[in-house]
């Protein structure tokens, strides 16, 4: 990260950050990118589907070179390789991962909110391939972006997480022991890498968000109790600023970032 690079206030200037956000063409993610893009990132948005990576990135409020959209299934190690050596070449380097590609329930049970099913009834094939996505492409797009970063001797990786109750929410396999796996993961990545000046954080937004994942038939009443996939901005922008210089092994809940961060303040953090 550029040494030029100055936070201002609760929203820092990220002008020289280079971030590649994972599954960002809709959703969270995308509210992530556009959040780190007006904050001056250079933000690459990859997508296992080129053409709607690189749709998404235009319509990123950067100027040109500033935002881009690869290819990059986090599910084949091959293309994540190629993915990630892609973004380098074209940012001319990378400082943050933001593990976000995530497939929901949804994919799974389209009933999922009014009619649970139970893990019995899950198919080996339909748990196979939403871990693959949730779990397995953390690793394997973290595993791919950590040799750059113990060459630049810096780096920061964020993976995405959800409530705890999610995880243990009936009818929730194999989402919920997706994020659980993650979250799991993302404590041995930090642990791995201390004293490397690469750190590992876990990010999510405190509650049902209104995406994609959600049900086309879920009701108005339903809707209105979603949070906004915009929770996220200000903390995904701390986490890409100078502030969190060191900071790793955190669970950040977008809804009570405010109050997290001045506590640690505070607390002199």
């Amino acid at each position: 990260m550029s040494s030029e690079f100055q936070p201002t206030g609760a929203s820092p200037l990220l002008d020289g950050v280079r971030v590649l956000v994972t599954g960002a063409t809709s959703g969270i993610g995308l509210a992530m990118a556009r959040a780190l893009a007006t904050a001056g990132a250079t933000v690459a948005i990859g997508s296992r589907d080129r053409d709607r990576a690189r749709a998404a990135a235009a319509g990123l409020p950067a100027p040109d070179g500033r935002a881009f959209g690869v290819a990059l299934d986090v599910r084949d190690d091959g293309r994540v390789a190629a993915g990630v050596a892609e973004v380098v070449a074209l940012a001319g380097g990378l400082d943050v991962l933001v593990n976000n590609a995530g497939l929901g329930m949804r994919t799974v049970n389209p009933n999922f909110m009014t009619d649970p099913q139970p893990f019995w009834q899950v198919s080996p094939d339909a748990f196979r391939d939403l871990l693959a996505t949730n779990l397995t492409g953390y690793f394997l797009t973290a595993r791919a972006v950590v040799p750059h970063f113990l060459d630049q001797g810096r780096g920061r990786i964020v993976n995405i997480s959800m409530n705890h109750e999610t995880m243990r929410r009936r009818g929730f396999v194999p989402y919920g022991p997706s994020r659980a796996g993650a979250e799991s993961l993302s404590h041995i990545m930090a642990a791995d890498l201390q004293g490397t000046n690469i750190t590992v954080n876990m990010l999510l937004p405190g509650g049902a968000t209104l995406t994609g994942m959600i049900p086309d038939e879920a009701d108005g009443q339903v809707r209105s109790r979603l949070l906004n996939p915009e929770v996220m901005a200000a903390p995904i922008r701390w986490l890409c600023s100078p502030q969190a210089e060191g900071v790793s092994g955190e669970r950040i809940v977008a809804t009570e970032f405010d109050g997290w961060l001045a506590a640690r303040m505070a607390a002199g953090g």
